[in-house]
C-alpha cells in the first residue's frame, strides 16, 4: 500500500488548550467533551478561527459546517481509554483533562467492565444525542495506546513488573489491547476514522490511519519493546491498514531497525529531535510525519523556522511520503511562525513539482 497525501507534503498543526484560553477565551472543562451542543460548537468555532487567522493555507476548511463530532479533533487529549479503566481524571481551563496514575498494585482488568463504566456510558450518551440530531456522527476520539494507558493504571512500577513478573504484565498489555480495539473499531464504524484527534495530518492522506501512540517507548528498551509490545503493532499493521506509529520522544530512529521489521509500517510520527535521514534509511516506503517543536519555536525566528523545515524534508528525502505538523503549540508562540510553516512547505511543494 503506498500512502500518500491528497496533496504533496501535507502539513497541519495542533493548538494547545493554553493557546485556545489565551487568545479565544475557549475553556476545556468537563463540559466541553461531553455537552452535545457545546462539542458542535466550539469544534465550529475552532474551524472558524483558524479560517481567520490561517485561512490562506486552507485552515478552517469547516467553518460553515456543524459537525457532529464525538472528540476534541483539534486537541492532543488522550484520557478516555484510561478514564474507562478506572482512571481519575481532571479537567482544567487551560490545559488538556489531566489522568491521575491509578498506582494500581494488581495487573488485572475487565474489558468487560470497562465498557460498563460511568465514562463509556457518558460517551455513549454524547453520541446518541448527535447522531439523533444530525443523523451520523464525525471525528473520533484520542485512544492513547497500550503502554501509555498503562502506565496510566500502574504507574512506573510497571518497568519493575516487567523484571518481576512478565507473565502478567503481557496478559495486563493484552486486555488494554482488547480495550482499544473494541473502543477504535466501535468509533471507526460509526465515524471512518479512529486518528484524526491523534495528529491530525492523518486527514490529509490517501486513507484514514489507524495510528498507535507510543509516546511512553522513550522510556524502554527496544529489547522491551521487542519482549512486550512488537506483538501488538505486528497485529495491528496486518487488521489494521493504513498502520502507523505516533512516536513524539527525541529517540524514534532508536527503534528504526525493529520498525523496519514490521510487516507494515505505513506511516510513522517523527518525535522532534529524531534523525529522520537515519529512518529513512530504515523505512524507505513509510510516510514520514515530521513534528516540529513547539517549545523550541518560541525562540526560534521565523527564518529558523524555515531552515529547520528545509533542512527535515530534505533529510526525509522523499516529499510525496513526506509530511510536516507541530502539536501543542502554546500562546508563546506567535502567528507568523507559524504561517511560515505553511509558506515553507508551500515553497517546497512548488519546487519539488517543478
Amino acid at each position: 500500500m503506498s500512502l500518500v497525501g491528497k496533496i504533496i507534503l501535507p502539513a497541519d498543526i495542533v493548538l494547545a488548550p493554553a493557546w485556545w484560553y489565551h487568545n479565544e477565551g475557549i475553556t476545556f472543562d468537563e463540559d466541553f467533551f461531553y455537552n452535545p451542543l457545546r462539542r458542535v460548537e466550539v469544534e465550529q468555532r475552532m474551524e472558524r478561527v483558524l479560517y481567520e487567522r490561517w485561512g490562506r493555507y486552507g485552515l478552517g476548511a469547516d467553518r460553515d459546517k456543524e459537525l457532529p463530532v464525538v472528540g476534541a479533533v483539534h486537541l492532543a487529549a488522550g484520557f478516555l481509554v484510561s478514564q474507562m479503566l478506572g482512571c481519575e481524571v481532571r479537567y482544567n481551563e487551560n490545559t488538556p483533562p489531566q489522568v491521575i496514575c491509578d498506582e494500581r498494585q494488581n495487573l488485572e482488568i475487565s474489558p468487560e467492565a470497562a465498557f460498563d463504566s460511568a465514562a463509556w456510558k457518558k460517551f455513549e450518551r454524547l453520541c446518541e444525542s448527535l447522531k439523533k440530531k444530525y443523523g451520523y456522527l464525525a471525528g473520533d476520539v484520542n485512544w492513547g495506546g497500550v503502554l501509555n494507558v498503562a502506565l496510566d493504571i500502574r504507574g512506573q512500577d510497571l518497568f519493575m513488573d516487567m523484571f518481576d513478573r512478565p507473565d502478567a504484565v503481557r496478559n495486563f498489555l493484552g486486555e488494554i489491547a482488547s480495550v482499544i480495539e473494541r473502543f477504535t473499531q466501535t468509533i471507526a464504524k460509526e465515524t471512518g476514522t479512529t486518528s484524526i484527534s491523534v495528529n491530525r495530518t492523518v486527514r490529509h492522506l490517501s486513507e484514514p490511519v489507524f495510528l498507535h501512540s507510543e509516546c511512553s517507548h522513550t522510556m524502554i528498551s527496544v529489547d522491551d519493546y521487542r519482549k512486550y509490545l512488537l506483538g501488538f503493532d505486528e497485529d495491528w499493521s496486518r487488521r489494521f491498514r493504513p498502520f502507523g506509529i505516533h512516536f513524539c520522544g527525541r529517540d524514534p530512529d532508536r527503534y528504526g531497525n525493529v520498525f523496519s521489521e514490521l510487516g507494515e509500517l505505513d506511516f510513522l510520527d517523527v518525535g522532534w529531535g529524531g534523525n529522520v535521514a537515519k529512518l529513512r534509511a530504515y523505512l524507505p516506503e513509510t510516510f514520514l510525519n515530521i513534528r516540529l517543536s513547539p517549545v523550541e519555536m518560541i525562540e526560534q525566528d521565523v527564518g529558523e523556522v524555515e531552515q529547520s523545515i528545509r533542512r527535515l524534508v530534505a533529510e526525509s528525502a522523499k516529499p510525496n511520503l513526506t509530511g510536516v505538523c507541530c502539536i501543542n503549540i502554546d500562546e508563546k508562540v506567535a502567528d507568523d511562525k507559524i504561517s511560515c510553516i505553511f509558506q515553507t512547505v508551500e515553497s517546497l511543494r512548488k519546487e519539488n513539482s517543478a
